[in-house]
């Protein structure tokens, strides 16, 4: 199998947007011909004034003005489908990245990348509301910009040239706002970004921040990066006011100078009268794409900085590579050179690491602590890619296995116990829609959590809030290890999973050891109670990421007993 996933020469934004070209293509045939069906308004005011108020003709007025319903009736209608177009083609953006995006999460959150990664979700919803907001439908009425302006020059040189020097005005006073106020809005939405985040922290901690007191200096630090993003916004209105003003002023100056020039041009016999109205709305319509980009401007901005956000964390993840569904294994797991430190850690937490567990066999695994056990476990399930090295299952990388499957065969429960909203049954069957009854109260039962579940107020179907708030630390563990043992793992990695049980917990816990190494189960224990290796084949004992003993638990003991007395301590401290 490969050595590892790859999004080498992936680019999942690119090929979301690239799946959209048709999409972008009939909405620009759309504004096509919306915006042609536009010169309607100014044919329509220029046949008012030269035939009907000539002629005083009420037919003909009838004729022009359903004619020109008409027409805009059907532009209404093609409007309509361009945005339909760009909301559907959103949808399917959003479709297409979305698991990708929540994949990611967990990828770089267990690989501590750092940085808010949760923002990605929030960043793809603000991209998605880009393509379909009007920002978006905006960009494709400024190829018409140079159109209108070009009828213009054909009507008269010194009108299009009037509208020509309006535009160029605006666009000069767009380009100094966003100078004047890029830095500071970049740094408001970082501040956000960061205040947001603590909050998140501070509230998946809530106990431990009452419980010390917290809370005011927490307060405080999150409202250091409020009053920066609040300072910050600030600084960009302030910034901002003065070119939005300049903007307005602008264009209402150019309606006056329009007219204006309109009747100068009449007076002297240069333009028919009926082009005056005409001459201003179709400067208008030549200069509303630039004021409307100028008003969507903040949506944009923020738009492109949530796509590169989240283009960097999507070009950070290691997409699994496509793996051949495996046999079932028989258990057997080797390290292979296994060295190890996570991201910005100066020394290895695993070092050059070999070692073979045969199928069948119960390991324990002691060491003082920071010795690198927890971090032994997460490489053995794939949760961390080695820096150097390989772990295998029966010949098999666990990271490059796929998750899915290799989640039928190995089990693994943290230190802590972490369980999701829903019921006690979700969680044992994790989540699975198809999960049969009789399999999740069988894990229940091995884990030794079968009465205490019917005890509670609605069984199994208990809903046992966020974080299961609902249940003690002792209950959760005893659900957790139900959930380890659900479906019959060939491998049961536990990380002290005695640490909340009581003694009728930890006699549930051995008694399930014992039923999983009858039927031959591989199982790999960390504690620091030698009780819990009664049924160990061998004990593995870690030193600062290196194995200093391993062998069978009865020679290890007498070791650990006899002339490493204080090593002895040190392990069960």
């Amino acid at each position: 199998m490969s050595s590892g996933p790859s999004n080498q020469g992936s680019n999942p934004l690119g090929d979301a947007l690239a799946m959209g070209k048709s999409a972008f293509l009939f909405a620009a045939l759309f504004s096509l011909a919306s915006n042609l069906l536009y010169l309607a308004l100014p044919i329509y005011t220029s046949q008012i004034y030269s035939r009907v108020m000539s002629s005083h003709s009420g037919a003909t007025l009838i004729v022009l003005t359903v004619g020109a319903t008409i027409v805009f009736l059907v532009s209404g209608i093609l409007d309509h489908f361009r945005t339909q177009v760009l909301i559907n083609f959103s949808i399917a953006f959003d479709r297409r990245l979305a698991s990708s995006t929540f994949a990611a999460l967990f990828d770089l959150v267990v690989r501590r990348m750092g940085g808010s990664h949760a923002q990605a979700l929030r960043d793809l919803d603000m991209v998605r509301s880009m393509i379909a907001g009007n920002g978006t439908a905006v960009l494709f009425d400024v190829p018409w910009i140079p159109v209108f302006m070009g009828i213009l020059f054909i009507i008269d040189p010194w009108v299009g040239l009037l509208t020509f020097v309006g535009g160029v005005v605006l666009l000069i006073l767009a380009y100094l706002q966003d100078r004047a106020t890029h830095k500071a809005m970049k740094e408001q939405s970082q501040a956000s970004l960061k205040s947001y985040s603590f909050t998140d922290a501070a509230l998946r901690n809530a106990e431990i921040v009452r419980a010390l007191g917290m809370l005011p200096t927490l307060g405080a630090a999150w409202a250091h990066f409020r009053q920066v993003a609040l300072q910050m916004g600030v600084i960009a209105n302030e910034r901002g006011s003065f070119y939005s003003a300049a903007i307005r002023f602008i264009r209402m100056f150019m309606q006056i100078a329009i007219i204006a020039l309109g009747a100068w041009l009449i007076i002297a016999g240069n333009i028919a009268p009926g082009l005056l109205f005409a001459n201003m709305i179709l400067s208008a319509r030549a200069l509303a794409p630039i004021d409307r980009i100028m008003g969507s401007w903040k949506a944009l901005f923020e738009g492109v900085q949530s796509y590169r956000r989240l283009q960097d964390v999507l070009n950070k993840y290691e997409q699994p590579v496509p793996a051949t569904q495996l046999p079932t294994p028989t258990g057997r797991i080797t390290f292979e050179g296994v060295s190890f430190a996570p991201a910005g850690a100066a020394t290895l937490v695993i070092a050059n690491m070999n070692l073979l567990i045969q199928p069948g066999e119960m390991v324990g695994v002691i060491g003082p602590s920071g010795a690198g056990k927890s971090s032994m476990l997460r490489l053995m399930c794939g949760i961390w890619k080695p820096n150097t090295g390989a772990i295998r299952l029966d010949g098999a990388d666990v990271y490059s296995w796929d998750r899915a499957d290799f989640g039928k065969h190995v089990a693994y429960q943290p230190q802590d116990t972490e369980l999701f909203a829903g019921t006690i049954r979700n969680n044992i069957c994790r989540f699975s829609v198809d999960a049969d009854d009789a399999d999740i109260v069988a894990a229940a039962q091995a884990a030794g959590a079968h009465d205490l579940i019917l005890r509670l107020p609605k069984g199994y179907e208990t809903e046992i809030g966020e974080s299961g708030v609902t249940l003690s630390a002792g209950q959760r563990q005893r659900v957790g290890l139900a959930r380890t043992l659900y479906g019959n793992p060939k491998v049961i990695i536990l990380d002290e999973p005695n640490a909340n049980l009581d003694a009728d917990g930890e006699a549930a816990l051995l008694k399930a050891l014992e039923s999983a190494k009858e039927r031959n189960a591989t199982i790999v224990l960390v504690s620091h109670k030698p009780a819990m290796f009664a049924s160990a084949d061998k004990l593995l004992v870690l030193r600062n990421g290196m194995i200093t003993q391993y062998g069978p638990r009865e020679e290890v003991m007498r070791t650990l007993q006899g002339g490493q007395r204080p090593a002895l301590q040190e392990v069960k401290s």
